[in-house]
């Protein structure tokens, strides 16, 4: 139903256009706002614990989404699906890199890391497609009945999972006694250029869907067309060695500097919201395996979990500034 919950909302359950904006934008503010807690709830319960609970809580959010009615249901329901992927959020990243390490393997966490984004995207592609034919077909109860049986198979694979045991290194065990902090100036370097670019590419996109074509068929393709980039970015990230602070700040730079000329350059901007997009899938595994490699063992999640906060409130900010811009 990724796609179609905005026409399913406004044409069928009758709320208006900004009152399911002004929702959605609230469930955004609960995510950022939640992401640290559970990561929290997961470092210390456990990574697939942390799964479970969160897959289980998406699947009732698609149930409420379908069989929620009004304002009332539509919050409940945004709020759920906010809760469901915070509580995913940092602990899938958590328990492979865990699983690479505990099985020797640690070296290989990003080429698996950017091979499973590639993967996840173009299924995304494949499953708005389907979800359309399906809606069109059979109706909205078929749609919504698919999407919730995809997220109880979701919470069928969590639940197979298992968690890896913690590192029995002197050198790692001496860094999950005690506090683990997150946030540090080197974790910072590691987490903000990736982030301004997610939020660069995202403007884009936005600038690019809103200022161009109108045509619902011509709108889905260019969606299609930036999440493709994407996967192909992750899939390079899969063949590249490992990168640090600075090869991510280059990558934060060069797509401020991208962003800069597609604002000044208007004629640009798919063609560059299509290279941020690119840039956007190479650099977010690259981030995650070294911060992953920098963060202590008890706070894995915790720290994915900043990276994900970082990039919802870089993306909150630009977003409505980008608006601004295309209206000029």
């Amino acid at each position: 139903m990724h796609g179609l919950y905005l026409l399913w909302w406004v044409q069928e359950k009758q709320v208006s256009p900004a009152m399911v904006a002004a929702i959605l934008a609230t469930g955004n503010l609960a995510l950022l706002c939640l992401e640290l807690p559970t990561g929290w709830f997961a470092d210390r319960v456990g990574h697939r614990i942390s799964l479970i609970v969160g897959s289980a809580v998406q699947v009732v959010g698609m149930l409420w989404c379908w069989l929620g009615e009004g304002v009332p249901g539509l919050i409940t329901a945004s709020l759920l699906v906010a809760l469901g992927d915070a509580f995913r959020s940092g602990a899938d990243t958590a328990l492979l890199y865990r699983t690479c390490r505990a099985l020797g393997r640690e070296d290989a966490f990003q080429a698996i890391q950017a091979q499973a984004n590639a993967v996840e995207l173009g299924a995304l592609v494949g499953l708005v497609l389907a979800g359309g034919v399906i809606v069109t077909t059979w109706g909205y109860a078929a749609g919504w009945i698919a999407e919730t049986t995809l997220c109880a198979i979701g919470l069928a694979i969590a639940w197979t999972m298992v968690e890896p045991p913690a590192a029995a290194d002197p050198a790692e065990a001496s860094r999950i006694e005690g506090p683990a902090p997150v946030v540090s100036a080197a974790m910072a370097m590691l987490i903000v250029p990736t982030g301004l670019l997610v939020a660069a590419a995202s403007a884009a996109s936005f600038l690019a869907q809103t200022g161009g074509t109108s045509d619902a068929e011509g709108l889905t393709r260019l969606v299609a067309m930036f999440t493709l980039a994407e996967a192909a970015g992750s899939m390079a990230a899969a063949r590249m060695p490992s990168a640090g602070a600075p090869g991510l700040m280059m990558l934060g730079v060069l797509g401020a500097i991208g962003f800069v000329i597609s604002l000044m350059h208007p004629y640009t901007v798919t063609a560059m919201a299509l290279v941020l997009a690119l840039m956007t899938g190479l650099a977010a595994p690259l981030r995650a395996s070294a911060i992953q490699r920098l963060a202590a063992d008890a706070a894995r999640a915790r720290a994915a979990s900043l990276a994900s906060a970082c990039d919802m409130l870089l993306m909150t900010i630009a977003l409505p500034l980008s608006g601004l811009w295309g209206r000029r």
